[in-house]
């Protein structure tokens, strides 16, 4: 209950906040988004219908000049999830504070890692059922993380987040995530995004990834290679269990997708495999009905190895950004 009424608190005083902004000092933007699909789910041979959330979430975020050559920049953002039939629906996402100037950025706090912001936009599912943190490591937001991000040099970009081994999902070990980027994720400035990236000792895992997308006659490709090793096993402290086992091995992976826009819909496809584990492959279309709005339709199936049914997905929705 006291969490319930704490979350409630949190929720009024961003909105009082947001409505004084425009007279204070320091004033914040509210942003968020509703990605809501009815779907039908197919999980190991069981059948269900949901009316599901996809990542929504709400969140501020602001700067403030603190000088000519340096500013202060934070964000607060959580998930809301608007299918939880227990009603305790905020997760926590990035939430952090940071300094940034002719020196680049440094931000502390609970953070995405190099390596997965490393990803840009090739994951034409991202939040929905085809996200590629099905099949691929990585994927990784931990809560005690330091990030520095240097400033643009000819279009590229070099970054590394430090996980605290203080983080419960550190296994008591520090661990570094590394990134070189090139161009625009968005691939509004540039016509092609490309980056490296590697994870030491992060949540159990090392893992290399290489990923660029690049515009081709009006399609988006994109492509993404990976390995990854698991290095750490964790055993319960009378030794009865091991809670993260290793067989010391490494994998490789990668995906493929493709989108093409005809005026107001988006019509896209992905492929993604990882040796070991399975491959999945969804097709979709998006129908833009205005900026911040989009209808969604998709289908994924995923297969794991050594499992005899097919995970499979149909879903439509709707997406609205604010």
């Amino acid at each position: 209950m006291m969490n319930v009424f704490c979350k409630t608190l949190l929720a009024s005083a961003l909105a009082t906040a947001t409505l004084a902004s425009a007279h204070a000092a320091d004033p914040l933007t509210v942003y968020g988004k509703l990605n809501i699909t009815a779907q039908s789910n197919d999980v190991k041979g069981d059948s269900e219908t949901t009316i599901q959330s996809n990542a929504s979430r709400f969140g501020v975020k602001g700067s403030f000049e603190l000088s000519s050559s340096l500013e202060a920049f934070y964000t607060i953002e959580y998930e809301v999830d608007t299918g939880d039939d227990d009603k305790d629906n905020f997760k926590a996402r990035n939430q952090f504070v940071g300094l940034r100037g002719d020196f680049g950025s440094i931000a502390v706090g609970r953070n995405d890692t190099q390596l997965k912001q490393s990803q840009g936009k090739v994951d034409l599912f991202n939040d929905m059922s085809g996200d590629i943190k099905n099949l691929f490591k990585g994927e990784n937001r931990l809560a005690q993380t330091a990030t520095y991000i240097t400033p643009s040099f000819s279009g590229f970009k070099f970054g590394v987040t430090y996980a605290a081994s203080g983080d419960s999902d550190q296994f008591e070990q520090d661990g570094y995530s590394l990134a070189a980027m090139y161009g625009d994720k968005g691939l509004k400035k540039s016509p092609i995004y490309a980056s490296i990236a590697y994870d030491s000792d992060v949540k159990g895992y090392e893992v290399a990834r290489a990923t660029v997308q690049g515009k081709i006659a009006g399609f988006k490709l994109g492509a993404m290679y990976q390995q990854e090793e698991k290095v750490y096993e964790v055993v319960d402290e009378d030794g009865s269990d091991v809670v993260n086992p290793f067989d010391g091995d490494s994998y490789t992976g990668y995906l493929l997708s493709a989108s093409y826009t005809i005026d107001a819909i988006v019509l896209k496809t992905q492929y993604q495999d990882m040796e070991n584990k399975g491959d999945s492959w969804s097709v979709g279309a998006d129908y833009k009905l205005g900026k911040p709005t989009k209808l969604i339709a998709f289908y994924t199936n995923r297969s794991y190895e050594n499992v005899e049914n097919d995970d499979k997905f149909l879903g439509l929705g709707i997406e609205h950004k604010f």
